[in-house]
């Protein structure tokens, strides 16, 4: 059966990146509908009550499925198109994949991105002035914490959750990736996850978000580089 998909996200969003990765990693064609939500919020809440991305639409001809927020698109995916898993196949590594996922959804996102991106990103988008040199520092020292934890991981673990690739390294390239778009990354002080990412940044599935290009936010100049 064939299934038709539309993804309606943001491509500077973290959530939206992990589906997006997932989604190519399992080699499932989709379009993509790019959403400027701050400008047409009724776009995205007419399909999501609570008004974010990402939503995932997907119609097989004669059932139309609207899936809304990450997590619950990125375990559709994986019970709807279980090979290549992206859960682990072992219950250890399951659990320490979905723990990392709601390290980098509720922890990182509150401690690193709530200060980088929204004074980089979300202040500029929303026209509410220049970003607050206190908040930047703040975001910068967590930052800071966070790569020296996933630094710790690899030292022991080939990837973040394990022996295998995982949602949990989706996870983490998609709000990094927006974290290096900005140019905030220190990479010279984390080699080992530095080499992770670089792997990551190979991968096929991650190609389409090294093309991101948003007016007005230029990315860093290595940001497209594999070999940075």
């Amino acid at each position: 059966m064939t299934v038709s998909r539309v993804l309606h996200h943001f491509p500077l969003d973290p959530a939206s990146r992990q589906v997006r990765l997932a989604l190519g990693e399992k080699r499932l064609a989709f379009a993509e509908n790019p959403v400027r939500y701050w400008e047409t919020p009724n776009a995205v809440s007419e399909l999501n009550p609570s008004g974010v991305t990402p939503v995932l639409v997907e119609d097989d001809g004669q059932t139309r499925l609207v899936i809304c927020e990450v997590r619950a698109i990125l375990e559709h995916l994986e019970e709807q198109n279980p090979e290549p898993s992206l859960l682990g196949r072992e219950p250890a590594e399951r659990a320490e994949a979905r723990r990392l996922l709601q390290w980098f959804d509720r922890k990182f996102d509150h401690e690193v991105g709530g200060f980088l991106l929204h004074e980089k990103m979300e202040k500029r988008l929303l026209r509410l002035g220049s970003p607050d040199l206190g908040a930047l520092r703040r975001g910068r020292e967590a930052l800071r914490d966070h790569l020296s934890y996933l630094q710790h991981l690899l030292e022991e673990r080939e990837w973040l959750a394990g022996r295998r690739l995982s949602l949990a390294d989706f996870a983490a390239a998609a709000h990094l990736s927006v974290v290096d778009y900005f140019g905030d990354l220190p990479w010279r002080e984390v080699p080992i996850l530095k080499t992770w990412y670089m792997k990551l940044k190979s991968r096929p599935a991650f190609r389409p978000l090294l093309a991101d290009r948003w007016p007005g936010l230029a990315p860093a100049g290595h940001y497209d580089d594999l070999d940075f």
